[in-house]
């Protein structure tokens, strides 16, 4: 991975911040630089990185306000109605969305998701409402409901049948994204070169559109799931819990001289001759009925006995062995072999 500000992957802003651009170029400006932050090699914990893409955010919320003042959309319309340099002003919720989630910062991390989350369901249901595409709207997230929810409930037959369909359901939207990004490479050629009629810019748009519906879907659902695991993490819901008042130091075990004194005055009581649990300890160890001592110790010291006598008993079958050994040697060295075979010699 490149250094922070290294050359490769380095984004550059031509235009001055002190401008005023147009409605046009604010977007296309917003665009470019999230398209250049999601191919720079550079971490996004940079510095200049994160500079970048707070920057970006700007340009697009800026686009985003204008837009709104200049009634650009309308839910009573078609999308037939809106006109082909318009097209590409309903990506901002979806570049905003993707942006935010570029943000880091762990102690906010809760926080950016939901943002994020926020513009990618702007994004889905304005597309929706224009029937960009077929696609099931993810449901909104009811924040007050679900604090009241503590945990999710054990997975049923239904769940099940329901996580099945939701996976099927993104495979077939790798598949749709996939062909979707062959038709655009093709259509991109002709926009880039500046010789693209409106037909062939309007299916650019289009395209575009199609496949961030796509790509916020699987934005949402992973969202979702990031969300549970930062309530998890965070305490109940994200609220981190008030530690508690510290737990006082324990104090030293005592053991009351006899039998008596604990059933009258309870163990431990302040007023009684005590004894520590070392005192206690030596006073058994003289006596020699600790665990390690007594009955015990003489079982080791039998187990011990018994050991040696085996050793014994080893050396002793080993000397007679040797003595064997060489016994045969000798034997063999005066007896050449087959010496006494005169079976059938006549």
């Amino acid at each position: 991975m490149a250094a922070c500000g290294s050359s490769n992957g380095v984004i550059q802003d031509q235009t001055s911040d002190t401008e005023t651009p147009k409605l046009s170029d604010l977007f296309d400006r917003g665009w470019k630089t999230f398209v250049e932050i999601d191919n720079t090699n550079d971490p996004l914990a940079c510095n200049s990185i994160q500079v970048r893409v707070k920057r970006a955010i700007n340009m697009l919320e800026e686009t985003s306000r204008m837009a709104a003042q200049l009634n650009l959309f309308s839910p009573n319309e078609e999308l037939d109605e809106v006109a082909t340099a318009d097209l590409k002003y309903l990506l901002c919720p979806a570049l905003l969305g993707a942006l935010t989630m570029k943000q880091t910062g762990r102690d906010k991390r809760l926080e950016i998701v939901r943002a994020a989350r926020v513009y990618f369901m702007d994004f889905l249901k304005r597309c929706k409402d224009y029937n960009v595409s077929q696609f099931h709207l993810p449901e909104s997230v009811n924040e007050s409901a679900a604090e009241n929810v503590p945990c999710k409930p054990m997975p049923t037959t239904s769940n099940l049948a329901a996580m099945a369909a939701q996976r099927q359901a993104k495979i077939q939207r790798y598949s749709e994204k996939k062909e979707l990004e062959a038709r655009l490479a093709d259509v991109q050629k002709a926009v880039e070169s500046g010789h693209a009629d409106d037909e062939t810019s309007r299916d650019f748009y289009l395209l575009n559109v199609r496949k961030w519906v796509i790509a916020c879907l699987d934005e949402i659902q992973s969202i979702d799931q990031e969300i549970e695991i930062l309530k998890n993490m965070d305490g109940q819901h994200g609220v981190t819990p008030s530690a508690g008042p510290s737990r006082p130091p324990m104090k030293n075990f005592i053991l009351t001289k006899d039998a008596m004194q604990a059933q009258v005055f309870g163990a431990g009581y302040p007023s009684l001759p005590t004894m520590t649990v070392d005192d206690w300890y030596e006073q058994h160890s003289k006596h020699g009925v600790l665990p390690d001592q007594g009955v015990p110790r003489r079982l080791a010291a039998e187990e011990d006995a018994h050991s040696r006598e085996e050793e014994e008993e080893e050396q002793k079958d080993d000397k007679e062995s040797v003595m064997k050994a060489r016994k045969w040697d000798d034997w063999k060295d005066d007896h050449r072999r087959g010496y006494g075979n005169r079976h059938n010699m006549g």
